[in-house]
């Protein structure tokens, strides 16, 4: 059996840009995911609270840009707002060695960066959920969207524990610099693509509300795609919890290294890359909704593992080592057959303001949890925050099971 496959979007060159692309952007990203919250605990002296607050600025100004940039996704090209994307995010990550080189690195620069990353890096996302049927056809959406996050799954497996190498040898700030020139890597591949594209829509007079008003009534008025929302919204809130609490439960609670932690993270990128091989099967043999529902239902349980691993001693590495490896494996399998299916069955014309709700809603409760989190680890302790977290992420599994989801094919 050939490691390398020959045929399907194996042979198509400006897929093959574009996940070009994706290689760098999300190395990069996995490096600033990793190193912005160990530089503010570890440089700064970031606690509970502040570094809830950078978790939740990494995500709530991406779910504004969501709300208006839907619809301006509809009416325009979507390979120049990627480029863009990429290239906002590599300018604003330099300004933190440069900082850290004058010794004028602070919370509140660290706090901009995530945030306008954040904005960009969503832009990034909702464009490129539009673009891929543009760019390989309906046909090919599940194998497109497996292999994109394959990418995903390698940058997983190696880009945190890369990060945590490099914060060690080179220290944060020049980490950065790699995450920056990951970016213009993506930007410069993507400006090789050659594709038309068409407006999906032109309105003569849009506007920011009618277009969430579009995007939103699209989604929730779908019999499929309304549930896939309300679970993908479950699940964002309590997914707060550990974006907001995993690094203190890992560096501060279990006392371990950047490095431990960048390799145990890196893990879930080998069970992602699973999520990706074993997502087609899962659909050709429970259909598109009960997949869904039975790979959500698994990587949400896998978070119970966090919890555990608090109290684990010896076991506290294996117990989060097995969450990253199953978790990331259902999940991804989960992410893929739900924006396949975004993908397939949305008129082309809402595609995009769709995705956008996608990210706004969910994006919004996102730093929600981890803005509830940091608080109430303060008041209950951080394995009781973990534990709530872990068992309402739980929630969202059943939404799909109730849901005509189940019954499709």
């Amino acid at each position: 059996m050939r490691w390398w496959p020959s045929g399907g979007l194996w042979r198509h060159p400006n897929f093959l840009r574009l996940w070009g692309a994706q290689i760098g952007s999300a190395f990069g990203s996995r490096i600033t995911r990793t190193a912005l919250p160990i530089l503010a605990i570890l440089s700064l002296g970031a606690r509970t609270t502040e570094v809830a607050v950078l978790s939740a600025l990494s995500v709530a100004p991406g779910v504004l840009v969501g709300l208006g940039v839907g619809g301006h996704i509809d009416r325009t090209a979507r390979r120049p707002l990627l480029i863009t994307a990429d290239l906002v995010r590599a300018l604003v990550l330099l300004t933190i060695p440069l900082a850290a080189w004058f010794g004028v690195l602070s919370m509140p620069q660290i706090y901009a960066v995530a945030a306008v990353v954040g904005a960009a890096t969503t832009l990034f996302q909702i464009a490129d959920n539009s673009f891929l049927p543009v760019l390989v056809g309906q046909d090919r959406l599940v194998e497109g969207n497996a292999k994109l996050e394959a990418t995903d799954a390698i940058a997983e497996a190696a880009g945190p524990g890369l990060a945590g190498v490099l914060i060690e040898v080179l220290t944060a700030p020049l980490a950065v610099v790699i995450d920056a020139l990951s970016y213009l890597w993506s930007a410069f591949l993507l400006s090789r693509i050659r594709v038309p594209e068409t407006p999906a829509v032109v309105d003569a007079a849009p506007s920011v509300l009618g277009d969430i008003l579009i995007g939103l009534r699209a989604c929730l008025a779908h019999p499929l795609i309304g549930p896939a929302l309300i679970a993908d919204s479950v699940m964002g809130f309590f997914s707060g919890f550990f974006f907001a609490l995993y690094m203190l439960l890992a560096l501060e609670a279990l006392v371990l290294s950047p490095a431990t932690v960048g390799i145990i993270i890196s893990v879930g990128g080998i069970g992602a890359f699973v999520g990706t091989m074993i997502a087609p099967p899962l659909g050709r043999l429970n259909g598109t909704g009960r997949a869904m529902a039975l790979s959500l239902g698994l990587g949400q349980a896998a978070t119970l593992l966090i919890p555990l691993a608090l109290d684990g001693g010896a076991l506290a590495i294996p117990l989060l080592v097995l969450q990253q490896l199953v978790g990331d494996a259902f999940l991804v399998a989960y992410v893929i057959h739900a924006i396949s299916l975004r993908q397939r069955v949305l008129p082309p014309a809402v595609l995009g303001r769709a995705n956008a709700t996608f990210h706004v809603i969910p994006g919004l409760l996102l730093p929600a949890g981890a803005l509830v989190a940091g608080p109430l680890a303060n008041v209950l302790g951080l394995s009781a925050a973990l534990w709530i977290g872990a068992c309402g992420g739980l929630l969202a599994a059943p939404v799909l099971l109730a849901s005509p989801l189940v019954r499709r094919r």
